[in-house]
């Protein structure tokens, strides 16, 4: 399929303000610079209301704008009044570990499996094309930012559970996107507030937290960026790393999705300087997407600045991200699912 640039997806992603529509979100949105909006715990009241906010967003531009949402589960779940309460990701490994037979395992798999699929049926219901999801970093020290939100510590379980939740956002028709690259495992600090730094060299590495990433990626659709900075590798983070986007993710790993940057308004991204220079960093160095979010101010100097418009290439990553309903759940699964979700919350 031929793209008309003129018919294009730009290459910034950003939110909206409230849970309906103000002037200023209608003002944003239309830009030829966005391709796509996040969504927050701020724009959620219940089911209901964020599906009629999701058709306002979707009647602004032709072709439609890309709508994300953070629905990991466990402490990283934004939607959950009407939708269903999902542990932490840590708990799948935990029960894995536990298994005492070939079967329970398969057990587990089967159901971080279901848990993705009802996860992504949930949100497409309503609207919303993909999840940030899942994790592929590893869970080392629960005291880290990303502690149970990680599947496992060791890539090799990691792998297959992830794995299987992937196989099930799938199977509801949503494209999965592994986070966050090159793996934000073994920092303890918080990129949302200050630039965590990981002295170790590249093959540390890639003996561990790339792992992930190489055995998944024909199965994931994008992978998002982390702001992590790596001195004994490359000068730049690799949200702005050329060397880490374009030679370690695409030549080397052979990656073809799509690459979004997290968060440019992080703090752990504010090394690559103001808005504009940040922006304009993370597309160079091969992201198709760049995210700006929860600074309404800093989202309208970047696109005062200038057009970001997307590659063709970019654009047809874009359309692979768009949910393809698939099949359902049985509303009996679904029950007992829910049930034993609930009891490992």
């Amino acid at each position: 399929m031929t793209i008309k640039m003129n018919d294009a997806l730009g290459a910034l992603m950003l939110d909206v303000e409230g849970q309906s529509l103000c002037e200023n979100d209608v003002r944003r949105l239309s830009s030829p610079s966005v391709g796509g909006v996040i969504l927050f715990a701020r724009n959620f009241a219940d089911r209901e209301q964020v599906t009629v906010l999701i058709k306002e967003i979707r009647a602004i531009r032709h072709p439609e704008l890309l709508i994300a949402v953070d629905q990991e589960g466990g402490r990283v779940q934004r939607f959950q009044n009407g939708f269903t309460r999902l542990p932490a990701m840590a708990v799948f490994g935990e029960r894995y570990d536990a298994a005492k037979t070939t079967d329970d395992k398969i057990a587990v798999l089967k159901l971080a499996r279901s848990t993705a699929q009802l996860m992504a049926e949930e949100l497409i219901e309503c609207g919303i094309d993909f999840s940030f999801a899942p994790v592929l970093d590893l869970g080392l020290n629960s005291e880290t930012i990303i502690g149970n939100r990680a599947f496992h510590a060791t890539p090799e379980t990691l792998i297959k559970i992830a794995s299987a939740y992937i196989q099930g956002m799938q199977a509801a028709g949503m494209q999965a996107t592994g986070k966050h690259f090159p793996g934000h495992g073994h920092v303890l600090a918080d990129s949302h507030l200050e630039t965590p730094t990981d002295q170790r060299t590249l093959s540390d590495i890639e003996a561990n937290d790339l792992k992930p990433f190489v055995a998944l990626k024909d199965q994931l659709g994008a992978v998002m960026t982390a702001h992590i900075d790596f001195p004994e590798i490359d000068a730049d983070l690799p949200t702005f790393s050329s060397f880490w986007l374009k030679q370690v993710l695409r030549k080397e790993i052979g990656f073809e999705g799509l690459i979004f940057s997290d968060d440019l308004t992080m703090h752990g991204a504010c090394v690559g300087g103001n808005i504009v220079e940040r922006t304009e960093r993370a597309l160079t160095a091969g992201c198709d997407m760049a995210l700006i979010c929860n600074e309404h101010k800093t989202m309208d100097e970047a696109l005062a600045d200038r057009d970001w418009r997307a590659s063709e290439q970019s654009q047809q990553r874009f359309i692979n991200m768009k949910a393809a309903p698939q099949t359902k759940l049985s509303h009996q699964l679904k029950e007992k699912l829910k049930q034993e979700l609930y009891a490992l919350c």
